[in-house]
């Protein structure tokens, strides 16, 4: 049996190698399909796989509002909402307590509850929707005669109202009413204790809507878009008091750190903001929208970016573009050229190429476009220095730059703003039309560079004996240069950032700006003083007008 073995092995085996290197190769093909298809169904590398359900934790009283736009999104998109309803802050607890296998939104009828998410570490991304106020309601016809905040102490009435520790409704009753005295106590101690003598606190605004409804309660404190609700408004009547009348709750949605798949819920988190989908329908509810983006599957915004500022917020555009399933079109260049594309835009329309954000690299060439921009932060500082080989001994002030023979790179003033603030800086020291005529000399070298990042390499590949040039643009060859600080009041650039006012994106922009604005570490990181978010108008300033004297 051995040899006949033997001679079967031998006989068979070039065969059966030919039909194991075929089968090695399909199945390295159904390997490739497999992963290729993997890939497509992830959304590519990086990217959290396509969604087609999202979970979100919604205040009851904003019910019916609400569904009809996740129905219209799973309509449009084909990703089921699941939606569960309870009082504002009842769900706030409730996403706390499982707050690793919890919702992928938050929905609030106030926010307070969706900054309280923020404060505790549950959410991120806090979106606004409208605006709502407080009101009293009656049935059909006022029979009980109510007409004043007196007339809800009355013995003969029972009044309902939502718990003021699960719902937002009551926290915001009890929010007005605590600051306005009433003999010894408040108004709110007053309403507190007939609530407690006559009704009951409920846990959602619809379960007093409901008491009122069917008679069990003659009176009811609700929002105002609740008493207009289908299955309110004709047997309800809604009554305004002064009392009642402060600023308007907000509703938001905020995006949980629970959620496994945060652009999913971006998404429809832009969806229900968004002024052509979401938004329409709140306003029909009875609720006063905010101004909302144009609703986009896949939206674009344009980043018109000082060059100075590309390593602080490269990476940062791109996790934000990431995360948010958005497109961030960054362009980075020298300010005047970016200014100067804005004006040749018409109208400043940003579907025509106009920002839709914009980060200077210094105050000053925000101030020539503002009447364009919302209102600005300063982001950031960095000093402006002289920049000289390593060792030397030719330059150690602005005066030796007139010196014969020494060679200088200075940023062109019409095209970048280190250009603009070398111009200003010189003319304050009487130094910038001496050095334009040593431009003109023969034999001197005096270079024009368009973009802050081309003057430190000038110096280090010895093309010049110094430049005038960001700190910021030093650190990456420090083992090359020195640096020689300037002293002077106008040593100093700002990076403002600031949201176009024609963007049809001025959520997700504000977005992109709160994220650069609380990035201390990328700034720093990149030679930058961070300045902490301090958000100011642009203002003319002292060293504004000397720049257009200049001019």
């Amino acid at each position: 049996m051995g040899p006949v073995r033997c001679r079967s092995d031998a006989g068979h085996r070039g065969r059966w190698g030919r039909i194991s290197s075929l089968w090695g190769l399909v199945l390295g093909a159904v390997a490739l399909i497999a992963a290729l298809i993997g890939l497509l169904w992830m959304g590519g590398p990086g990217e959290e796989p396509a969604a087609d359900r999202i979970t979100m934790f919604c205040a009851a009283g904003l019910r019916e509002p609400v569904e009809r736009v996740a129905r219209a999104y799973t309509d449009e998109t084909g990703v089921e909402v699941d939606l569960q309803y309870g009082g504002s802050n009842t769900l706030l607890n409730q996403i706390e307590i499982n707050k690793f296998d919890s919702a992928d939104l938050y929905l609030a009828g106030d926010d307070f509850y969706t900054q309280e998410a923020v404060d505790r570490g549950l959410a991120a991304e806090v979106l606004p929707i409208a605006e709502m106020r407080l009101v009293v309601v009656v049935r059909e016809g006022n029979p009980k005669g109510v007409e004043s905040f007196d007339d809800l102490l009355r013995d003969d009435l029972t009044v309902s109202m939502p718990s003021p520790d699960q719902a937002a409704v009551g926290r915001a009753v009890r929010q007005v009413l605590e600051g306005q005295a009433d003999g010894e106590g408040t108004r709110w101690d007053r309403l507190e204790e007939q609530v407690t003598r006559s009704g009951v606190f409920k846990p959602t605004v619809n379960d007093v809507a409901n008491d009122v409804k069917v008679g069990a309660a003659d009176v009811g404190i609700v929002w105002d878009f609740t008493a207009k609700a289908s299955g309110y408004r004709d047997d309800l009547d809604p009554i305004s008091l002064p009392e009642l009348d402060g600023p308007p709750n907000l509703v938001s949605v905020a995006v949980l750190h629970a959620s496994r798949q945060p652009t999913a819920a971006l998404k429809f988190a832009r969806y229900l903001t968004a002024r052509d989908r979401g938004l329409p329908v709140f306003k029909e509810a009875g609720l006063q929208p905010v101004e909302g983006d144009v609703w986009a599957d896949r939206p674009q915004i344009t980043f018109f970016c000082g060059a100075v500022n590309r390593k602080a917020v490269e990476t940062i555009v791109q996790e934000f573009a990431a995360r948010e399933g958005v497109e961030v079109n960054t362009i980075y260049d020298g300010c005047g050229i970016l200014t100067g594309r804005m004006k040749t835009i018409d109208d400043q329309r940003t579907d025509l190429g106009f920002p839709d954000i914009y980060m200077a690299c210094d105050e000053y060439y925000l101030e020539n476009v503002k009447e364009w921009f919302q209102d600005a932060a300063s982001v950031s500082s960095t000093e402006i220095v002289i920049v000289v080989p390593k060792g030397n001994t030719k330059v150690s002030t602005l005066d030796n730059l007139l010196e014969p023979g020494v060679r200088v790179a200075v940023g062109q003033p019409d095209q970048c703003t280190i250009g603009a603030l070398t111009r200003r800086l010189l003319a304050r020291e009487g130094l910038y039309d001496r050095l334009k005529e040593k431009q003109g000399q023969p034999g001197e070298v005096v270079v024009e560079k368009s973009s802050s990042a081309l003057l430190v390499p000038d110096v280090v590949t010895g093309h010049v004996d110094a430049a005038i040039a960001y700190h910021c643009d030093t650190l990456a060859s420090q083992d090359a240069i020195d640096v020689v600080r300037i002293d002077s009041t106008l040593n100093q650039a700002i990076q403002p950032l600031s949201i176009a006012r024609n963007s049809d994106h001025k959520a997700l922009s504000r977005r992109l700006y709160n994220r650069v604005t609380s990035s201390p570490e990328a700034f720093t990181a990149a030679g930058f003083e961070f300045l902490l978010n301090r958000p100011s108008p642009i203002a003319t300033t002292p060293e504004a007008e000397d720049a257009a004297r200049v001019d």
